[in-house]
């Protein structure tokens, strides 16, 4: 039996400075089996993706080459290692944005103060800029150098690439008109600018895309998340990308495998090897299935996103078996 388990790309905020650290060493090679694929936590692709503490970035040399040892020890245990790069929009205020600027969106609708993962601080947002028609393709350069990046971080095979672009697609949201705006269409075309620009970059060998059409999350929901969920498929088809990763609520509402995409697909969303394993059998997806019955380690949520370069982070049990 194969095990057919993807590490999710779990944002942790311990990347201090926006910059990947030693410990994340230790962090991803815990992680890694031969031929086991691992997604890198959410990577920011310029000085205007910031919207967390600590997050990392992949954008300057210093951050590449930070990048470059982790990598290094995911593959010296025959992983394979995506890179998640992304630009978080209006999540964000002046604090993190150079020259203390207002966010950039597709909007400039504001969004609501949100309770932070730790269950008790408050995150602030300044109500986000707009961007223009002429300043969208500079965010679409943004990505197709930081996938150049990638490859340049871990050659040869950190240079597959994953464009999470939600404010754009989510009707919700995206309050715009024009060509970036209204249908369908308009609203999956910055996203398909960039996935065509990184294709074009790195090739589609090494490009996935991860989407989360049912999720609200941070105001961005929509309307029809299935019309966007089937579009999205349809469109990514003519790329040839490598896989499609779903994003579900906790509470799984895939009920068949969205056979409109050609290539792999994989989905997310409170697993476990039960319903893994039944989802994998009735054909809903390629990637969920768990090789072993083990128990799995209770997570300490409020350990999630805090600084420290162990706790929560490189201390969980691990699972022994043998050859």
């Amino acid at each position: 039996m194969f095990c057919r388990v993807v590490l999710a790309p779990l944002t942790r905020q311990r990347s201090y400075g926006n910059a990947p650290q030693p410990h994340a060493i230790l962090y991803y090679s815990q992680r890694t089996t031969k031929g086991g694929l691992l997604i890198a936590e959410a990577t920011g692709v310029s000085d205007t993706a910031q919207g967390y503490t600590d997050t990392p970035r992949i954008w300057t040399k210093e951050q590449v080459e930070a990048w470059k040892p982790i990598v290094n020890a995911v593959h010296a245990k025959g992983g394979i290692f995506f890179c998640q790069i992304w630009h978080v929009g209006r999540v964000s205020n002046t604090g993190f944005q150079p020259n203390g600027q207002d966010p950039i969106s597709c909007t400039d609708k504001p969004l609501t103060p949100q309770i932070r993962s730790n269950g008790l601080d408050v995150a602030q947002f300044t109500p986000p800029r707009r961007l223009t028609i002429e300043e969208i393709p500079l965010i679409v350069n943004d990505f197709r150098l930081a996938a150049r990046n990638t490859i340049e971080a871990g050659k040869p095979s950190f240079s597959y690439v994953i464009c999470s672009i939600d404010q754009f697609m989510k009707d919700q949201v995206n309050d715009r008109t024009g060509q970036y705006g209204g249908s369908l269409e308009n609203r999956w075309r910055f996203a398909l600018e960039i996935v065509e620009a990184v294709v074009n970059e790195i090739g589609a060998d090494r490009v996935g895309f991860r989407l989360s059409p049912f999720s609200d999350y941070m105001e961005s929901g929509d309307s029809n998340p299935s019309a966007l969920g089937l579009y999205m498929a349809e469109s990514l088809n003519k790329y040839g990308i490598s896989y499609c990763h779903m994003v579900e609520p906790r509470m799984k509402t895939l009920q068949k495998k969205l056979n409109a995409f050609k290539g792999t697909f994989l989905v997310a969303g409170s697993y476990d090897r039960g319903d893994g394993n039944k989802a994998l059998l009735e054909d809903r997806t390629d990637l969920v299935r768990f090789e072993l019955d083990a128990p799995l380690n209770k997570y300490i949520r409020e350990t999630f996103c805090i600084s420290d370069p162990v706790v929560g982070y490189t201390d969980y049990p691990l699972l022994e078996t043998t050859a």
